[in-house]
């Protein structure tokens, strides 16, 4: 599934939203990424993408999640 890159990224209180470049919007479960879902809004709102667009880096969290992952179900899919 390569060519799927971010443009910005939304979290609520139930689910994570990435808006791709093409415009499409994947949604996942904020509880299936419980780094993000402890993480204060602050946390949350300082990503990055990464790995030419194709992945999602919250530095001050340590983590890191590709794109890819999130439409296969893999959470724990590495971005990098």
């Amino acid at each position: 599934m390569p060519g799927f890159k971010g443009k910005s990224v939304h979290i609520d209180d139930r689910h994570l939203h990435v808006e791709l470049e093409d415009g499409r919007v994947i949604s996942t479960p904020v509880h299936w990424y419980p780094e993000l879902e402890a993480a204060s809004i602050a946390e949350v709102r300082q990503y990055h993408f990464i790995c030419d667009g194709t992945g999602i880096e919250w530095e001050a969290l340590d983590y890191h999640l590709s794109i890819e992952a999130m439409l296969t179900g893999n959470a724990r899919q590495s971005a990098a």
